[in-house]
């Protein structure tokens, strides 16, 4: 089976600066990892390299064996829909739609069945124990539930990969603790590959394998 992620002699530069130099790695399916390094590293640029955001300046950038190098916008859209879920620090919910529609925005964009698309919903919600706050608007909500309400909203299309992105910077001590136990959850009992870019080393140190980013740079922390 091929890895989850692969990337290939990876370099990408931004006015000039190379943010990233030469990086190759590999990453199994099922497998969860940590990113970690200073501010300004590269980390997030890796995840949005990863997530098929940004395109490589040189180097192949492969999800599931597939290679999206030079795919089409249409085509990495596509993929980024069926097989990669995001959770972002700032949640990114619609104030305007309810939890329910908020989390099957992405199936609505598939162009699935209104129907059927909040059922899906419906069960994911249930799964990050938010079945009775389906109708409420995200204002309505914490900052743990709504980003339970965005993990939600990631995992709705089923994705292979699931890229987090500071995923308890906003919140507290017992609502990041919480967030945690609910992504490690989904990665030992549904099988989800999981990239998480966090700041904390007592969060990194949950994750089975931690990648440092440094000076352009990654490779194994430990």
């Amino acid at each position: 089976m091929s890895p989850a992620i692969s990337l290939e002699h990876v370099h990408h530069s931004l006015g000039g600066e190379v943010i990233l130099g030469d990086v190759s790695l590999s990453i199994a399916h099922g497998q969860s990892c940590a990113i970690v390094g200073p501010s300004g590293s590269g980390k997030s640029t890796l995840l949005n390299l990863i997530g098929l955001l940004d395109e490589p300046c040189h180097g192949r950038v492969l999800i599931g064996g597939e290679n999206m190098t030079g795919a089409s916008g249409a085509q990495r859209a596509m993929m980024r829909n069926r097989s990669i879920g995001f959770v972002f620090q700032s949640f990114h919910l619609l104030p305007r739609l309810t939890v329910l529609d908020n989390v099957a925005l992405p199936l609505f964009y598939r162009g699935m069945p209104v129907p059927r698309a909040r059922c899906a919903a419906r069960r994911q919600l249930q799964l990050v124990g938010l079945g009775a706050r389906m109708s409420h608007r995200p204002a309505e909500l914490s900052g743990g539930q709504r980003q339970r309400v965005a993990i939600a909203r990631a995992l709705v299309g089923e994705p292979q990969l699931l890229l987090a992105d500071e995923p308890t910077g906003n919140l507290d001590g017992e609502a990041a603790a919480d967030v945690l136990e609910l992504l490690k959850a989904l990665n030992r009992e549904r099988g989800v590959t999981l990239l998480l870019v966090t700041h904390d080393p007592a969060m990194a140190s949950h994750m089975q394998r931690c990648l440092n980013v440094r000076a352009g740079q990654v490779g194994d922390a430990r």
